[in-house]
C-alpha cells in the first residue's frame, strides 16, 4: 500500500473505515435483534410447548443448589426388599442340609427349626396352548345329507384365542410396540408363530369386541357434571388430525378425528350437555357452555410477559404472576384439607379482585401486546373463576394433560395411523386402557373377558360398572 499514489490511499483508506464502521454498526444491530429474540424465545416455562420439545442441555439449571450427595438411597435409609410369598406357594421347595461341620468335618444330623429362606424368581419356558378341534362331516345312510359338528359356544373362528388377542393389543396400544416388534416379540418370546399382518388381524379383532364399551363411555359423555378435555396433533395416513381426550369423574375416553373444529364437540357432547367444560382458551370451546380455562397455561402467559423486552409489558406480567402464585399456593391448601373449601374462597376474593383490575389495566394500556392477552380474558373473566362458584371443579386442566401424555408418546413412536380402522383401534384402546387404569382395574383382564364375551355372544362388560 506504501507503493501507492498518496490520493489513492487516502481514498483506500477511506473506503475501508466506511466499511469496517458499517460492519461494527451491523454487529451491534445483530447482537440487540439476538438479545430480543432471545428474551421472547417461547420454551415450556413461558408457553404450551411440551418439555419433551426443549433439550436437556438447553434447560435452565436448577435453582435449588445440589446436595453434594450421591444418587441413590442414603445411608440409614429404611431398607426395603421382596417380601417372601409362603412355602405352601413356591412350585418347588429344595431343602439344602450340610453334611458335616465345617470346622472339625464331624457328621451332622437333624433340622433347623427356622432356616434362611432364599426365594428365587424366574419365568418358566413359554409355550403356546394350542387346541385342535376336529369337526367331522358325516353323511346321512337315509338322505345322503352331509352335516359337520359344531365349534363349541366361545371358541374363536380364527386361530387366536381371548388371552392371545387382548396381549397383542395391551403391546401396541399400552406398551407402543409397532405391529413388526409385537409379531417379533409373540415369535422369539413366546414362541407363537406371527407376522405383522395377522397382527392387525388380531387388532380389528380387539376393536370389535371393546367398541359397544366404548360407545357407552361416548353415550354417557353428555351426562357428566365436569369434563376436562384436551387435544393433540396426530396424522391418519398423510391426513392431520387431532387426538382428543375427554376426562370425567371415573373414566376417559379418546377420540381421534381428521379436524379440530368445535363440531367434534358438537358430536360427542350434543345440545344437551349442560355441565363445566375445563380447557384452555382454543375459541372451539368457546360455545359449550360454561368453562373454566387453565390457569397452569394462565402461569405460563404471565411468564411470557415477563420475559419479554418491552419494561411495560414485563411489568404487568410481573404485577400478574404475584396474585397467581397466591392462588395455586391457597388451592393446594384447600386440597390437601390444611383450609376448608369457604376458607379458600375467602382468601381467593381479593385475589380476584386484583387479578380482574390488573387485566384491565393491560385491556386500556395502550400496548398491542397487553391489550392482545388482557381484553378477551377480561371480556370473559367468568370463565377463570368457575372453579370459585363451583365445587369440583379444578383451576388447571392438568387432569387432562396427563391423560393425553401417554397417547403423546404413542404418537411420537407411531407417526399416527395409517386408516381410519387404525384410528378406531387406537381411541377404543387408549380408552380402556386408561379407563381401567383410573379404576384400579387390571387391563389384560378386562380386555380378555370383553374378547371372550363377544366370542361367546355374551355381553361386554361395562366400564361404567364402577363409576
Amino acid at each position: 500500500m506504501a507503493a501507492l499514489p498518496p490520493e489513492f490511499r487516502a481514498l483506500l483508506q477511506a473506503v475501508i473505515d466506511f466499511y469496517e464502521g458499517r460492519i461494527a454498526r451491523l454487529e451491534n444491530e445483530l447482537a440487540v435483534v439476538r438479545a430480543e429474540l432471545e428474551a421472547t424465545r417461547k420454551t415450556p416455562r413461558n408457553s404450551s410447548l411440551p418439555p419433551s420439545s426443549e433439550h436437556p442441555h438447553a434447560k435452565p439449571v436448577p435453582q435449588k443448589p445440589k446436595s453434594g450427595k450421591k444418587p441413590g438411597g442414603q445411608p440409614g435409609h429404611p431398607k426395603h426388599e421382596r417380601a417372601l410369598i409362603p412355602a405352601e406357594e413356591c412350585q418347588q421347595v429344595v431343602i439344602l442340609k450340610p453334611a458335616q461341620c465345617r470346622r472339625c468335618g464331624e457328621l451332622l444330623a437333624g433340622s433347623d427349626p427356622q432356616p434362611l429362606r432364599h426365594q428365587v424368581w424366574d419365568l418358566p419356558e413359554i409355550k403356546p396352548v394350542v387346541i385342535e378341534y376336529r369337526r367331522h362331516r358325516l353323511a346321512c345312510p337315509c338322505c345322503g345329507e352331509t352335516s359337520c359338528g359344531e365349534l363349541p359356544p366361545g371358541v374363536p373362528h380364527g386361530q387366536a384365542g381371548p388371552r392371545l388377542v387382548a396381549l397383542t393389543a395391551l403391546l401396541m396400544g399400552c406398551f407402543k410396540q409397532s405391529k413388526r416388534r409385537v409379531a417379533l416379540f409373540l415369535e422369539q418370546v413366546l414362541n407363537q408363530p406371527c407376522s405383522p399382518g395377522w397382527v392387525v388381524k388380531l387388532q380389528n379383532q380387539a376393536t370389535a369386541a371393546l367398541r359397544p364399551a366404548y360407545e357407552e363411555l361416548t353415550a354417557q359423555l353428555p351426562t357428566e357434571a365436569v369434563l376436562g378435555i384436551d387435544e393433540s396433533p396426530t396424522k391418519e395416513a398423510r391426513q392431520k388430525s387431532w387426538l382428543w381426550t375427554f376426562v370425567a369423574g371415573a373414566y376417559t375416553l379418546f377420540a381421534l378425528r381428521t379436524t379440530r373444529a368445535a363440531t367434534v364437540l358438537e358430536e360427542l357432547l350434543g345440545d344437551t350437555f349442560d355441565g363445566v367444560v375445563n380447557c384452555d382458551r382454543a375459541k372451539m370451546y368457546w360455545n359449550q357452555g360454561r368453562l373454566q380455562w387453565c390457569w397452569a397455561h394462565l402461569k405460563r402467559d404471565f411468564q411470557a410477559l415477563i420475559d419479554h423486552p418491552d419494561h411495560q409489558v414485563k411489568r404487568l406480567g410481573r404485577d400478574l404472576m404475584r396474585p397467581t402464585k397466591e392462588l395455586f399456593r391457597h388451592w393446594a391448601r384447600c386440597r390437601d384439607g390444611t383450609i376448608t373449601r369457604r376458607g379458600f374462597e375467602r382468601l381467593m376474593q381479593p385475589i380476584r379482585k386484583e387479578i380482574d383490575g390488573l387485566l384491565l389495566r393491560g385491556a386500556f394500556s395502550g400496548n398491542s401486546k397487553l391489550a392482545g392477552m388482557c381484553e378477551p380474558l377480561y371480556d370473559h373473566r367468568e370463565w377463570l373463576w368457575t372453579f370459585l362458584d363451583v365445587e369440583g371443579v379444578e383451576p388447571t386442566n392438568n387432569v387432562s394433560e396427563r391423560a393425553l401424555r401417554p397417547a403423546v408418546i404413542w404418537r411420537k413412536l407411531s407417526f399416527g395411523t395409517q386408516s381410519a380402522g387404525g384410528s378406531r383401534f387406537v381411541e377404543t384402546i387408549l380408552t380402556v386402557v386408561e379407563t381401567c387404569h383410573r379404576q384400579s382395574r387390571n387391563s389384560f383382564e378386562y380386555l380378555t373377558a370383553a374378547i371372550q364375551a363377544r366370542s361367546t355372544g355374551q355381553p361386554v362388560p361395562s366400564l361404567l360398572a364402577r363409576a
